[in-house]
């Protein structure tokens, strides 16, 4: 029996699994390689669902569970969460001996996984290198990109950017974003369960409704409550249903978090639905049949774009970032969003933009894993030489 090359995929999120999951797929039923599941991040965690155990439905084994979250949502735990994440993937890379780790975007987690593979001569690949969006993220993913040997960007100009910033050209391969692989697909149908699982008013999946997505911005820390209030007060006056996907872990997540109870629980909002998670599937069913996104999600720059679904992208968060023509963006402040929510309703559909892919981004990025031949050390000095 002839040797599989293991691939260690790294989840540290729902978003990042939701992306990552057709990519496990072509790796799992790709014949020279063999996949290794990591969850780690708030994949493992209860208040976020426990996004792991959509993985596990989906058929894939975990062959690792990392706990590495440490509770307070401020920068001083980002700091030490990424710390703690050096210290558990090295020993579950050192257990599981993976040929090449593979990473995506832009986490703190993500960073972790890479230092420890860099550290420990382990080959590293990574996807959605070369963005550059806001944040605290843009500077996590450019430090990813250069601990990475191999990277498989979602746009030409992002496979430009890395070029630009020293990576030997015939590293990058630019394939695509792989939820495109999942919207190509996708039975659009909403199941009529589907938000269920949540609190809240009633949602009537007949009816019109807006997808709020809102994160913390870790670089405007401090600000996030008075931030979560303009978005509350635009969506109140939108007079739509609204279903509010669950903040993620950033600093700044607890501000937010609180913010949405006391509102909840003053207001009695006959209109505001909160979910914690979905799965990779119904969050595109999801964001495919709403009449407006609004918020600061990255999904609704790149997912958005294979639906064509309105989007008003609030604040700095994904500042930017390239974008469709179905995106509009604002300030954080309650009149600009109202006024470009009516907007975006009223124009209703966009079409589907190919900016981030066809669609065929997983297989394309599983055919070179087997392939590529694996190397540790990077070095400028091929731009230098060429310089002179």
């Amino acid at each position: 029996m002839s040797y599989k090359r293991r691939i260690a995929v790294v989840l540290v999120d729902r978003a990042n699994y939701g992306r990552m999951k057709p990519v496990m797929f072509a790796i799992k039923n790709h014949k020279n390689l063999e996949l290794l599941t990591i969850c780690s991040g708030t994949m493992v965690l209860s208040r976020f669902g426990k996004p792991i155990k959509n993985v596990e439905r989906d058929g894939f084994e975990i062959d690792s569970e990392i706990y590495i979250e440490l509770e307070g949502s401020t920068p001083a735990t980002m700091a030490k969460s990424l710390g703690f994440g050096i210290v558990e993937y090295s020993s579950e890379f050192a257990r599981l001996k993976p040929d090449i780790i593979l990473v995506i975007g832009d986490r703190y987690e993500a960073l972790a996984a890479a230092l420890a593979a860099s550290y420990m001569n382990i080959c590293l690949a990574h996807i959605q290198g070369g963005e550059v969006s806001g944040s605290i993220d843009e500077s996590a993913r450019h430090c990813i990109s250069k601990l990475a040997q191999f990277h498989f960007p979602s746009t030409i100009r992002s496979a430009d950017f890395l070029i630009r910033m020293g990576e030997k050209s015939n590293t990058v391969f630019m394939v695509g974003c792989p939820s495109g692989d999942i919207a190509a697909k996708l039975d659009k149908t909403l199941p009529s369960n589907i938000f269920e699982d949540g609190i809240g008013a009633k949602i009537d999946i007949t009816k019109p409704y807006i997808l709020v997505v809102f994160h913390p911005v870790t670089t405007s820390y401090g600000t996030d409550v008075d931030s979560v209030t303009e978005v509350l007060e635009a969506c109140q006056n939108s007079e739509h249903q609204v279903v509010w996907l669950w903040p993620n872990i950033d600093a700044g997540s607890d501000h937010v978090s609180a913010a949405l109870r006391r509102f909840r629980e003053l207001k009695q909002p006959s209109w505001l639905r909160m979910i914690k998670n979905f799965t990779p599937d119904n969050y595109h069913r999801v964001l495919a049949n709403a009449i407006c996104g609004v918020g600061n999600s990255s999904s609704f720059v790149r997912d958005s774009s294979f639906f064509g679904t309105p989007i008003v992208l609030v604040g700095e968060r994904q500042q930017y970032r390239e974008y469709a023509e179905n995106v509009i963006k604002v300030k954080c402040k309650k009149v600009e969003i109202l006024n470009a929510i009516k907007n975006q309703v009223d124009f209703k559909r966009y079409p589907i933009s190919k900016l981030y892919g066809e669609g065929n981004a997983s297989i394309r990025i599983a055919d070179k894993l087997a392939t590529v031949k694996p190397y540790l050390q990077k070095s400028l000095s091929y731009v230098l030489d060429n310089d002179q």
